[in-house]
C-alpha cells in the first residue's frame, strides 16, 4: 500500500504558474469575470486584478490547462473587449486555493481606455420584455455585456464607487448577482433594479388640454413607467419631447409627422439638413425601407454593441418615414434603440422617431435635467428625464459602409474613447493634442499608446469652447497623466490653437493635412514609402494659403508636399462655405478670367444676383485683388454644385458635395473629363489645373447633358487625378484621407482605379477621415518632428 501511494504521488501532474498581463480595452467590459469563469472551469488557481501594466492574471495548474486558458482568454473574450497584447511570464507556484477577483491595485494602468457604452444585449432585452421578470419594463437594466461605462465613470479604476451609480445602494438581490461569479451581472458596476436604481421623471412645459386635471397639470411629479407612457402620448400628439438617454438628450418627434418635423426644423434652425431616424429593431428598418435596401454589412452595424447611426442609401422609405426627414437626400441615417428606455419608447409608440442631438446649433449636447430645461426651453415641449447622473456627454456615432467595409465618420457612443498602440511611437513622454476647430476631438499619447476622445464638435460658440477645454482636461484625468507637451493646428485663429497658446508658451504646431495623413499611418501601421492624398474643405497651409487638395510623399518618417490642385481665389473667404457661388466665381476667374464660357457663369451669377445686384462684380474685383487663395477640393465640389444649379447658398456644410454625390451615385460608369497635371520645371510639385475639365464640363452643359451625368463625370475625373499622380510618382501604397473621401462614389471609384493599376489603396476605417481624426495625426506628427519615432524592432 505504501509503494502504491508513492507511485501515485509520482504520477501526479506537476503544477506550473504564470503571470499574464493583458493590455487593451478590458475595463468595464466583463473581462475580470470572464477570467474568473474561465480559470474556474479549468480547475486553475490564482487571482485577477487591474495592475500597473494592464489586467494582471496570476494562474497556476497543469501545463496543458495553462495553455488552454491562455488561448481561451483571447478567443472567448467578452464581445466589447479589445485585447491588444497578452504577455505570459513564468512565475513561482504559490500556496493559494481557488481563483479570486481581487481589488484593483493602486498603481493600475490608467493608460487603458475605459470601455465604451454598449447597446442593450439580447439577454437583457428578453428580461425587459418578460412580464414575469423582476426587471420587466425597467429602463436601466444592464449586465457586463451592455449598458453605460464611459458616460458614468468619474474616475478609474472602473469600480462602482468611481461611477455616478455610487449614490444608488444595491438591494439584496442585486448585490447577490453582483457577487456571484456565475451570474452575468458579476461585477456589473451599474447593476440596479426598480427597487434600488434610477427612475424616470416627466416634466411638461405646457400640459395639453387632455391633461387638465391630471397629476401633471397640478404640478405633481410623475415617475417611473407612468413618465414613459406620458412621453409616448406626447409623441403621438405631435409634440417635441426631449429624452434623456445614455450620454445626453435627444430631441424626438414621430418620423411620420410632417408638421412636428417642420416645427423641430424651425426651432432648431436645422434648414434642410437630414435628420437621423431611430427604429425599434433591424427588422423594423428593413420593413419600412423596403426589401433589399439594407445590406448585410449595414444590418450587422445596426445590431452591433456600438449601435451607431448608419447612412443607408435609399431613394425613399416605403412607409413610416416622411420625406421631410431627409429632403433631397437618398441617404437616410438609421439607428436602432440602444438602451432599454429607447426600446420601450419605440415599442410602445409603434413608429420610428426622428432623434437629433439635444442642443442648439454649434453647442454641446445637454446632459442634465435642469440644464436641458434651460437650454432646450425654446425647442422642446416636454422632457423625459432620469436621475442617473451623466458624467460626460457623448453623441451618436455615424458610420458609412464604403467598398464593403465600415468607415466611422463620427466616433462617439459605442466606439469611444478609442486607444491605439504603435511600436513606432516613443515609449516615453505624454503629449496632449487639442485637435482642429471643426468636428473637434482631443487626444493623448502616453508612451506608445494614443487615446482619442469622443466627438466634441465645432468650436464656434463659447459653450463649445468651454466643453472642448473640459474634455482636454478630462482625458488627461482618465489616463492618469498630465501632458508634457501640447500639440495644435497651425491655424492661428482656431479656438483649439488659441487654447494651446494659453496653456503653454510654445505649443507644437502641426499642419492640418499632414495630420490627416499621419492619422491613417497610425491606424494602418504604415512604415512607408507611400503617397498621401489629403482632400478636404480647408486647412492652413505652410505658405499662408488655404490648402485642401494635397499630395504628400512619405519616406523615412517624413512627409513632403509634392503636389496640389492649382490655387484659385476665394472671394469672401469663409463666407464661401455657406455661399458656394463664391467658390464657383473664384474657380472660373482663375481658369478663364474674362473668357469663362457663358454656360459656366449663368447659374452662379443668378445665385449672386439673389444676394445683391452688384454681388457678382464686387466679388470678381475681390477675387482679382485681396481674396485668399485655396487649393481645396471641398471648395471645388462647392463650385461645381453652384455651376450646376444645385445650391448657391448652403443650408449646411458640404451640402453641394452631398448633392453631387447623390446625383452621381445612380449613374452608370461615366468617362472622365480631361485633366492638365504638370510638374513645375519638369521636376517640381505637381499642379492640377481646372481649366481643361471645366471647359469640357461647359461643353456638356451647352449640349444639354443631364446634370446627374455631369456630376458622375466630375467624380470620375477626381478619381483619375489620384490614380494619375500615383502612377507618375510610382507609389505602390496610396493613402486616401480628408473629408472629401467620406464621399462613397469618389472613394470607391478611386479604390477601383488604384487596384486596377496594381496599387494598394489605404483609407481610414476606425479613425474618422475628416477632422475628427486630426488629433491622432497631431500626436504622431509631434513625436516624429521631435525625432522620437523609434525604429521598428
Amino acid at each position: 500500500m505504501i509503494e502504491a501511494a508513492a507511485s501515485s504521488a509520482q504520477a501526479a501532474p506537476e503544477k506550473r504558474a504564470e503571470t499574464l498581463v493583458v493590455r487593451g480595452v478590458v475595463q468595464g467590459v466583463g473581462f475580470r469575470p470572464h477570467v474568473h469563469r474561465l480559470a474556474t472551469s479549468l480547475g486553475l488557481e490564482g487571482t485577477v486584478a487591474n495592475g500597473p501594466l494592464g489586467v494582471e492574471v496570476f494562474v497556476q495548474g497543469r501545463s496543458e490547462d495553462l495553455g488552454a486558458f491562455a488561448r481561451a482568454l483571447v478567443d472567448r473574450a467578452p464581445m466589447a473587449a479589445v485585447i491588444e497584447e497578452v504577455e505570459r511570464i513564468d512565475a513561482e507556484v504559490r500556496p493559494i486555493e481557488g481563483f479570486h477577483i481581487v481589488e484593483s491595485l493602486a498603481a493600475f494602468d490608467r493608460g487603458l481606455a475605459i470601455g465604451p457604452d454598449l447597446a442593450t444585449c439580447e439577454a437583457c432585452l428578453t428580461e425587459l420584455l418578460d412580464p414575469a421578470d423582476r426587471r420587466h419594463r425597467y429602463p436601466f437594466l444592464n449586465c457586463t455585456d451592455c449598458g453605460p461605462r464611459y458616460t458614468i465613470a468619474l474616475d478609474l479604476p472602473y469600480d462602482r464607487p468611481n461611477t455616478s451609480m455610487r449614490g444608488f445602494a444595491m438591494c439584496e438581490l442585486c448585490r447577490a448577482e453582483y457577487d456571484d461569479p456565475d451570474d452575468r451581472r458579476f461585477h456589473a458596476q451599474p447593476n440596479a433594479c426598480p427597487e434600488c436604481g434610477p427612475t424616470l421623471g416627466w416634466v411638461d412645459v405646457e400640459p395639453s388640454t387632455e391633461e387638465t386635471g391630471s397629476d401633471a397639470a397640478r404640478g405633481e411629479p410623475i415617475h417611473g413607467d407612468d413618465a414613459l407612457l406620458r412621453a409616448v402620448e406626447a409623441l403621438r400628439a405631435g409634440r417635441i419631447v426631449a429624452v434623456q438617454g445614455l450620454g445626453g438628450f435627444h430631441l424626438m418627434v414621430r418620423a411620420d409627422d410632417p408638421a412636428a418635423i417642420a416645427r423641430l426644423r424651425e426651432r432648431k434652425r436645422r434648414g434642410d439638413k437630414p435628420f437621423a431616424v431611430m427604429f425599434e429593431s433591424v427588422d423594423d428598418v428593413r420593413d419600412r425601407l423596403g426589401s433589399g435596401v439594407l445590406s448585410d454589412e449595414e444590418a450587422d452595424l445596426l445590431r452591433s454593441p456600438a449601435a451607431p447611426i448608419v447612412l443607408v442609401r435609399t431613394a425613399q422609405a416605403e412607409r413610416g418615414i416622411d420625406p421631410l426627414v431627409a429632403p433631397a437626400s437618398p441617404d437616410l441615417g438609421c439607428f436602432v434603440a440602444a438602451t432599454p428606455l429607447h426600446h420601450l419608447l419605440l415599442r410602445d409608440l409603434g413608429t420610428p422617431v426622428v432623434a437629433t442631438s439635444g442642443n442648439e446649433r454649434d453647442e454641446p449636447i445637454a446632459i442634465g435635467p435642469s440644464e436641458a430645461r434651460v437650454r432646450l426651453a425654446e425647442i422642446a415641449d416636454a422632457f423625459l428625464v432620469h436621475d442617473r447622473p451623466i458624467v460626460r456627454p457623448i453623441d451618436d456615432s455615424i458610420v458609412r459602409v464604403i467598398a464593403g467595409e465600415p468607415m466611422i465618420l463620427r466616433r462617439a457612443r459605442g466606439y469611444a474613447p478609442l486607444a491605439f498602440e504603435w511600436e513606432r511611437l516613443p515609449s516615453e513622454g505624454v503629449d496632449l493634442a487639442l485637435g482642429p476647430h471643426l468636428k473637434s476631438t482631443v487626444g493623448v499619447r502616453v508612451g506608445r499608446r494614443v487615446v482619442l476622445s469622443p466627438h466634441i464638435g465645432d468650436l464656434e460658440t463659447v459653450a463649445a469652447r468651454e466643453f472642448h477645454e473640459r474634455a482636454a482636461r478630462d482625458l488627461q484625468t482618465l489616463v492618469g497623466q498630465r501632458a508634457d507637451r501640447v500639440v495644435c493646428d497651425r491655424h492661428p485663429d482656431y479656438a483649439s490653437t488659441q487654447l494651446a497658446e494659453r496653456w503653454v508658451v510654445n505649443p507644437i504646431r502641426v499642419q492640418h493635412h499632414e495630420a490627416h495623413v499621419w492619422a491613417v499611418a497610425l491606424e494602418h501601421r504604415l512604415e512607408g514609402p507611400f503617397l498621401g492624398v489629403a482632400w478636404d474643405g480647408t486647412g492652413f497651409g505652410d505658405d499662408g494659403t488655404v490648402w485642401g487638395g494635397e499630395f504628400f510623399a512619405a519616406n523615412g518618417g517624413d512627409l513632403a508636399r509634392i503636389g496640389s490642385f492649382e490655387l484659385f481665389p476665394l472671394p469672401g473667404g469663409e463666407r464661401a462655405v455657406r455661399e458656394p457661388w463664391r467658390s464657383a466665381l473664384g474657380v472660373l476667374e482663375q481658369a478663364f478670367g474674362d473668357d469663362a464660357p457663358e454656360a459656366l457663369v449663368r447659374v452662379p451669377r443668378a445665385f449672386a444676383g439673389a444676394v445683391a445686384p452688384s454681388a457678382w462684380d464686387l466679388s470678381r474685383r475681390i477675387a482679382r485683388g485681396s481674396a485668399p487663395q485655396t487649393s481645396s477640393v471641398g471648395r471645388l465640389f462647392d463650385a461645381v454644385g453652384a455651376i450646376l444649379g444645385l445650391t448657391g447658398h448652403a443650408a449646411y456644410e458640404a451640402e453641394a458635395a452631398q448633392r453631387l454625390e447623390h446625383l452621381a451615385a445612380h449613374q452608370p460608369e461615366a468617362p472622365r473629363y480631361p485633366v492638365d497635371a504638370r510638374a513645375d520645371d519638369g521636376d517640381g510639385p505637381w499642379r492640377i489645373s481646372a481649366r481643361a475639365w471645366l471647359a469640357a464640363l461647359a461643353d456638356d452643359l451647352a449640349a444639354g447633358v443631364p446634370v446627374a451625368r455631369v456630376a458622375a463625370r466630375f467624380h470620375a475625373t477626381l478619381a483619375h487625378v489620384v490614380a494619375s499622380i500615383a502612377r507618375r510618382v510610382g507609389a505602390e501604397d496610396v493613402v486616401l484621407t480628408g473629408g472629401c473621401f467620406q464621399n462613397r462614389v469618389l472613394l470607391e471609384q478611386t479604390i477601383a482605379l488604384l487596384r486596377a493599376d496594381g496599387r494598394r489603396p489605404i483609407w481610414p476605417r476606425r479613425i474618422p477621415p475628416g477632422d475628427g481624426g486630426i488629433a491622432v495625426g497631431q500626436l504622431v506628427a509631434a513625436a516624429r518632428s521631435q525625432g522620437l519615432v523609434s525604429s521598428k524592432e
